[in-house]
Parts: structure tokens; C-alpha cells; sequence
């Protein structure tokens, strides 16, 4: 993990290098959640329900249910890395959702970078708390 201060200005990182490492974190957030609330899960069950959590689709819905919550510079690391004209979906995923998970992991690297993991951490609880309540009402469980 970075320290605070290590880049003198994250700003300066390519919006998609950002969502880049902001997949990573993101990831290994997903995994660590998914392992403490299924430890008997065999290793092939605990992919399927990390890559449900991690999808273009999903990270669109996480980056919704946490809108509201972002500070000004949070929200400016995500427009960076939303409207980055690299960004080339997949054939199999809409274009809106694809760049709106592409801010959000733009904003998640940003914040890393920056020694933010505090930050990040708070956001994900937040993130657990909508879905948790979706699969409540649903049925299903994360």
C-alpha cells in the first residue's frame, strides 16, 4: 500500500492507469468480503460470487449507491476516469455502464494513491450495506 504522499499528484496519473489499480483494489476489497462471510466455500464458488461483485454491471451499481457520499475531489477522480477517451467497452457491456465502472475504479485507484485507504474503506461499507439490503429484498445473499 502506498504512503501518504508517495505521488506528489495522482492528478498526474493517466485516468486509466488509475482505474487500472483501482480494479485491483477493489478486487481484493470483494475477495476479503466474500471469504470472511463464506470460509467454507470451495475456491471455484467464491470466484463466481467475486466476479458477480466485480462486473462492469456491478461497479456501476456500487458507484450509485455511493454518489452522494463523494467529496468534490472524489467526484472529480471519477468524472477523470469516466470520460477518458481510451476507454473501449467490451462488446458485451453498454458503454454508460462500462465508463461509469471506469470512474469508479478511477476513483478507487486515486484515492489509493493518494495513502486514502481509510477513505476507501469507508465507502466499501457503504457499498456492502446498499447491496446487502438489495439481496434482502431480493432474496439473495452476496
Amino acid at each position: 500500500m502506498p504512503q501518504e504522499g508517495r505521488f506528489a499528484d495522482p492528478r498526474l496519473v493517466n485516468p486509466v492507469t488509475c482505474a487500472f489499480l483501482g480494479d485491483s483494489v477493489y478486487e481484493l476489497l470483494v475477495r476479503e468480503e466474500i471469504i470472511c462471510r463464506h470460509t467454507s466455500l470451495p475456491p471455484g464458488k467464491l470466484h463466481n460470487l467475486a466476479v458477480r461483485m466485480v462486473c462492469a454491471t456491478a461497479q456501476a451499481q456500487a458507484s450509485h449507491d455511493i454518489e452522494q457520499l463523494l467529496t468534490p475531489e472524489e467526484l472529480t477522480a471519477y468524472k477523470r476516469g469516466r470520460n477518458a477517451s481510451s476507454v473501449t467497452p467490451p462488446k458485451h457491456t453498454d458503454a454508460f455502464v462500462y465508463r461509469t465502472a471506469t470512474g469508479f475504479e478511477a476513483m478507487l485507484g486515486d484515492l489509493h494513491l493518494r495513502g486514502r485507504d481509510d477513505r476507501i474503506r469507508e465507502l466499501f461499507d457503504e457499498i456492502l450495506r446498499a447491496a446487502d439490503a438489495r439481496a434482502q429484498e431480493t432474496g439473495g445473499t452476496l
